[in-house]
Parts: structure tokens; sequence; C-alpha cells
């Protein structure tokens, strides 16, 4: 399927290593927390434009911080290991940090469509067709999918 769009399977550190922008948009997992680090932001060419849009658990958020105050990379996050960020926190002074809220699924648009969906499919529902909009998850796609219970260690 990836390559029928021009593009080819890489793994993460060709990825890191080559890319001019990073967007990270992983759930966080037992088995993923952390998992850009040191060593990954070390393999990032500099000036690398890095977007953390997901939880900032799966980057070490310290060493995270530590990279773009060196200047090596810029970057944008709208997650923080502690929310809301507070308004003393020395992270909203980084320079080449850009913050966000982390907060486009609740804006009312969203929330509009969503009800237009549903409407949507019940009314076929109730007309005796299958619903179109809101399909019920294949099971061994959404266990793949689905975010695994963190440990609090």
């Amino acid at each position: 399927m990836i390559r029928s769009h021009d593009c080819r399977p890489a793994r993460l550190d060709e990825v890191l290593s080559t890319s001019r922008v990073v967007f990270v948009l992983a759930s966080v997992t037992s088995e993923n927390q952390g998992f850009i680090g040191k060593r990954e932001f070390a393999l990032m060419q500099p000036g690398t434009l890095f977007l953390l849009m997901s939880r900032a658990a799966v980057v070490d958020f310290p060493e995270f911080v530590a990279q773009v105050k060196s200047g090596r990379i810029r970057a944008a996050t709208d997650v923080f290991p502690e929310e809301p960020v507070a308004p003393g926190d020395p992270v909203r002074a980084v320079e080449g940090l850009l913050l966000s809220a982390h907060r486009t699924g609740g804006m009312p648009e969203a929330f509009h469509q969503i009800g237009r969906m549903t409407v949507a499919d019940a009314e076929l529902i109730l007309r005796g067709f299958p619903p179109q909009l809101c399909r019920r998850a294949d099971p061994a796609v959404a266990s793949r999918l689905r975010s695994k219970p963190v440990s609090i260690s």
C-alpha cells in the first residue's frame, strides 16, 4: 500500500537522520515511553523541525527541551508532561519552541461533524441500510492501534 503512493518503508533511524521535518503522532504505551531520546535527537540533522503532537511521554521531554535550547532543532508542541502548563513554567520561555494548546478535537466544529455523521448513519440504519460514515473497526486492526495501559513505575 505505501509503495503505491511512491513511498517506501524505512526504519526510525533512517527517518530521523534524513528528514528535515519530523512529526510525532504516536499514542503513548508502556512500550514507547521516551522512545525519542538523546540518541534519536543526535541522529537528526541540525535545524530539523520537530513537531510533537501526540503525548509528551513518547519523548524524553527534558532532552527535547535541551535540544531546542541548544539550537540543534526547532520545535513545536501542543503536549506537555504537566497540563495545563503553569504560567511560570520555564518551557514557556524556550527560544525556538512554539507552544500551542492540544485542543483541535475539542473544537465545536469537530463535535458538529461527529453529530452530522452519526445522524446520517442513524437515518440509513432506520431505512434498513448499513451505516456509511461510522464503522465498527476490524478487531484485529483495533487491537494493534489501541493504546495499551501505561505502567507507572
